[in-house]
Protein backbone atom coordinates (compact mmCIF):
# COMPACT_ATOMS: atom_id res chain seq x y z
CA UNK A 1 0.00 0.00 0.00
CA UNK A 2 1.46 3.21 -0.75
CA UNK A 3 0.17 5.82 1.52
CA UNK A 4 1.35 9.26 0.03
CA UNK A 5 -0.31 7.79 -3.42
CA UNK A 6 -3.37 7.02 -1.66
CA UNK A 7 -4.07 10.36 -0.39
CA UNK A 8 -3.26 12.15 -3.96
CA UNK A 9 -6.02 10.17 -5.17
CA UNK A 10 -8.75 10.99 -2.39
CA UNK A 11 -7.87 14.81 -2.12
CA UNK A 12 -8.03 14.75 -6.09
CA UNK A 13 -11.37 12.57 -6.43
CA UNK A 14 -13.72 13.06 -3.14
CA UNK A 15 -15.66 15.11 -1.72
CA UNK A 16 -13.98 17.41 0.79
CA UNK A 17 -16.06 16.87 3.41
CA UNK A 18 -15.43 13.24 3.69
CA UNK A 19 -11.77 13.21 2.72
CA UNK A 20 -9.98 13.43 6.23
CA UNK A 21 -12.30 10.37 6.94
CA UNK A 22 -11.34 8.12 3.96
CA UNK A 23 -7.54 9.15 4.52
CA UNK A 24 -8.46 8.21 8.39
CA UNK A 25 -9.62 4.51 7.22
CA UNK A 26 -7.67 3.72 4.64
CA UNK A 27 -4.54 3.81 6.63
CA UNK A 28 -6.19 1.49 9.19
CA UNK A 29 -5.92 -2.38 8.35
CA UNK A 30 -9.05 -2.43 10.19
CA UNK A 31 -11.15 -0.02 8.31
CA UNK A 32 -9.65 0.09 4.91
CA UNK A 33 -12.30 -2.59 3.64
CA UNK A 34 -14.81 -0.06 5.55
CA UNK A 35 -13.26 3.59 3.78
CA UNK A 36 -13.24 1.11 -0.12
CA UNK A 37 -16.94 -0.50 1.18
CA UNK A 38 -18.23 2.98 1.13
CA UNK A 39 -18.09 3.37 -2.72
CA UNK A 40 -20.25 -0.03 -3.07
CA UNK A 41 -23.74 2.11 -2.05
CA UNK A 42 -22.69 5.68 -1.51
CA UNK A 43 -20.13 6.18 -4.48
CA UNK A 44 -21.80 9.65 -6.10
CA UNK A 45 -21.62 11.38 -2.82
CA UNK A 46 -18.17 10.43 -1.95
CA UNK A 47 -16.78 10.42 -5.05
CA UNK A 48 -16.61 14.29 -6.56
CA UNK A 49 -19.16 13.95 -9.56
CA UNK A 50 -17.88 16.87 -11.63
CA UNK A 51 -15.07 14.17 -12.56
CA UNK A 52 -17.30 11.76 -13.92
CA UNK A 53 -17.18 10.30 -17.71
CA UNK A 54 -19.99 7.42 -17.46
CA UNK A 55 -18.44 4.37 -19.66
CA UNK A 56 -21.06 2.93 -22.19
CA UNK A 57 -22.92 -0.34 -20.29
CA UNK A 58 -21.87 -2.39 -23.39
CA UNK A 59 -18.34 -1.79 -22.74
CA UNK A 60 -17.54 -4.72 -21.26
CA UNK A 61 -14.49 -5.56 -21.80
CA UNK A 62 -10.87 -4.37 -20.30
CA UNK A 63 -9.14 -3.48 -23.68
CA UNK A 64 -12.16 -1.20 -24.77
CA UNK A 65 -11.57 0.44 -21.14
CA UNK A 66 -7.49 0.51 -21.27
CA UNK A 67 -7.97 1.90 -24.61
CA UNK A 68 -10.42 4.62 -23.81
CA UNK A 69 -8.01 5.26 -20.70
CA UNK A 70 -5.30 5.53 -23.14
CA UNK A 71 -6.33 8.11 -25.04
CA UNK A 72 -6.91 10.03 -22.29
CA UNK A 73 -3.33 9.29 -21.08
CA UNK A 74 -2.74 6.52 -19.48
CA UNK A 75 0.21 4.18 -19.44
CA UNK A 76 0.45 0.52 -19.31
CA UNK A 77 0.68 0.35 -15.17
CA UNK A 78 -1.29 1.71 -12.52
CA UNK A 79 -2.20 1.30 -8.90
CA UNK A 80 -5.25 -0.30 -7.62
CA UNK A 81 -7.39 -0.05 -4.32
CA UNK A 82 -9.79 -2.84 -4.01
CA UNK A 83 -11.93 -4.94 -1.64
CA UNK A 84 -10.11 -8.13 -3.65
CA UNK A 85 -7.08 -8.38 -1.46
CA UNK A 86 -4.59 -9.94 -4.06
CA UNK A 87 -4.86 -6.37 -5.95
CA UNK A 88 -5.29 -4.09 -3.54
CA UNK A 89 -2.83 -1.40 -2.90
CA UNK A 90 -0.78 -2.73 -6.00
CA UNK A 91 1.12 -1.77 -8.59
CA UNK A 92 -0.06 -3.61 -11.84
CA UNK A 93 -0.57 -3.65 -15.76
CA UNK A 94 -3.67 -1.41 -16.40
CA UNK A 95 -5.12 -4.12 -19.10
CA UNK A 96 -4.33 -6.95 -16.31
CA UNK A 97 -5.66 -4.69 -12.98
CA UNK A 98 -8.95 -4.17 -15.06
CA UNK A 99 -9.61 -7.51 -16.46
CA UNK A 100 -8.98 -8.89 -12.61
CA UNK A 101 -12.25 -6.10 -11.54
CA UNK A 102 -14.71 -6.40 -14.44
CA UNK A 103 -16.10 -9.21 -13.12
CA UNK A 104 -16.05 -9.40 -9.23
CA UNK A 105 -18.87 -7.11 -8.51
CA UNK A 106 -16.25 -4.72 -6.20
CA UNK A 107 -16.13 -1.11 -6.12
CA UNK A 108 -12.81 -0.16 -6.72
CA UNK A 109 -10.41 2.29 -8.14
CA UNK A 110 -8.14 2.16 -10.62
CA UNK A 111 -5.74 5.46 -10.88
CA UNK A 112 -4.01 5.60 -14.15
CA UNK A 113 -2.13 9.33 -13.83
CA UNK A 114 -2.02 10.18 -10.17
CA UNK A 115 -4.18 13.27 -9.34
CA UNK A 116 -6.04 13.23 -12.90
CA UNK A 117 -7.21 10.07 -14.35
CA UNK A 118 -9.13 7.10 -12.47
CA UNK A 119 -11.18 4.58 -13.23
CA UNK A 120 -14.21 3.78 -10.89
CA UNK A 121 -16.44 0.56 -10.58
CA UNK A 122 -19.46 0.37 -8.47
CA UNK A 123 -20.76 -2.91 -6.91
CA UNK A 124 -22.85 -4.64 -9.17
CA UNK A 125 -26.56 -4.86 -8.48
CA UNK A 126 -28.48 -6.19 -11.46
CA UNK A 127 -27.22 -5.71 -14.82
CA UNK A 128 -23.30 -4.58 -15.08
CA UNK A 129 -22.26 -2.37 -12.25
CA UNK A 130 -21.87 1.48 -12.97
CA UNK A 131 -17.94 2.28 -14.35
CA UNK A 132 -16.70 6.06 -14.62
CA UNK A 133 -13.70 7.42 -16.03
CA UNK A 134 -12.76 10.56 -13.28
CA UNK A 135 -10.97 13.11 -15.33
CA UNK A 136 -9.34 16.09 -14.90
CA UNK A 137 -8.43 18.31 -17.70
Amino acid sequence: MDKEYEELIVRSFFQKKIQDRIIFELTSPKKRVKALGRLAHNHDTILNSMYFESIPKNMVYAEGISTQLKKYGAKDSCYVMSLISEIDGSFMGLECAIEKVIWCGLPCLISCIPSKLLYFQAEQGSGPPERYILRKI
